[in-house]
């Protein structure tokens, strides 16, 4: 077994599971790469060690500094694990609403928390932070939801990885989108490779993507009150809007199936991935992202 000399080094490299429990046409092969395995729990490690090395190498950011961050929970949890060791004091600002364990998550990293109202949602927890970046000496705020390193972060790592794990052999990427990072990024690099392959987004209902309106939502960590900049839709291939019953269904048979505690996203994409199985051509490879898993959910009572 390896050794790795700092938790830092333990982020990417996830392994693509393939998935036989579902009825899926003769021909078709779909994987789920599972990101939960990331130290800090979930696809957002990537974007956190990121964020976190662009600041300090660019000087936005200097040792002792703070950063000031708006988080659903996991992009926190990211660049909390991302700060460690490197005398960055560390702000989150969140809707009441999310995850209590991705809230007790943040703080036992070291993190300061924030909660802004839920009925402001997103956009309330950005105001938050730009108000506390503005008051803060030395502080930096990344901001997620416009920043072009966010899906430079999955261009640059999640990308090739999907790629190389399939030798290049990928027909169909799904994903979902929160701001959009993830799937811009991995969409972008798998198509400079292959303009062929095809890129799905995922949605729930109450996003914007596919020309709804905000509205509340149960999955968390996806869902668009607004599209940022650098979300291309020439990406979007196709848009899945997924309602909550699909995607918690959907969750609770991959941990039926297939013995995989995936979380609400997850499940939405996993719906979604299902669907392009359907009509995907004999010999194809889908890829789905699994964002995160079942344990962090677990006080919402996803499995009842």
């Amino acid at each position: 077994m390896a050794v790795f000399g700092s938790v830092h080094e333990l982020v990417g490299g996830t392994p693509l599971v393939e998935l036989h429990a579902f009825p899926i046409p003769e021909g078709v092969h779909l994987y789920a790469k599972c990101e939960y395995f990331n130290p800090g729990g979930s696809v957002k490690d990537r974007l956190g060690e990121h964020f976190i090395h662009e600041a300090l190498t660019s000087g936005k950011l200097k040792p002792g500094g703070t950063i000031i961050e708006p988080t659903a929970g996991n992009t926190g949890i990211g660049i909390a694990v991302a700060a460690i060791g490197k005398g960055i004091h560390v702000i989150f600002c969140v809707p009441e609403k999310f995850s209590i364990e991705k809230q007790t998550l943040m703080r036992a990293l070291g993190a300061e928390v924030v909660n802004t109202p839920t009925e402001e949602g997103m956009s309330g927890a950005l105001a938050k932070a730009r108000q506390l970046a503005e008051e803060t000496y030395g502080s930096y705020c990344p901001n997620q939801f416009a920043n072009p390193e966010n899906p430079n972060a999955y261009y640059d790592t999640l990308g090739p990885e999907i790629w190389d794990d399939l030798n290049g052999r990928v027909d169909v990427f799904v994903a979902g989108a929160g701001t959009g990072g993830t799937f811009t990024g991995t969409a972008a690099f798998l198509k400079s490779k292959n303009p062929g392959i095809k890129t799905a987004v995922v949605e729930p209902v109450g996003s914007i993507l596919n020309g709804g309106k905000p509205a509340a939502h149960r999955v968390e960590g996806i869902g668009m009150e607004f599209i940022p900049s650098f979300v291309k839709t020439k990406y979007f291939d196709a848009i899945h809007t997924v309602n909550d019953d699909d995607a918690f269904r959907r969750l609770k048979e991959a941990a039926a199936k297939e013995g995989l505690l995936i979380g609400s996203s997850s499940g939405a994409a996993l719906h979604a991935a299902l669907l392009e199985a359907e009509i995907a051509e004999p010999g194809s490879n889908i890829v789905v992202i699994f964002p995160d898993s079942s344990e962090r959910y677990l006080s919402e009572r996803i499995y009842d």
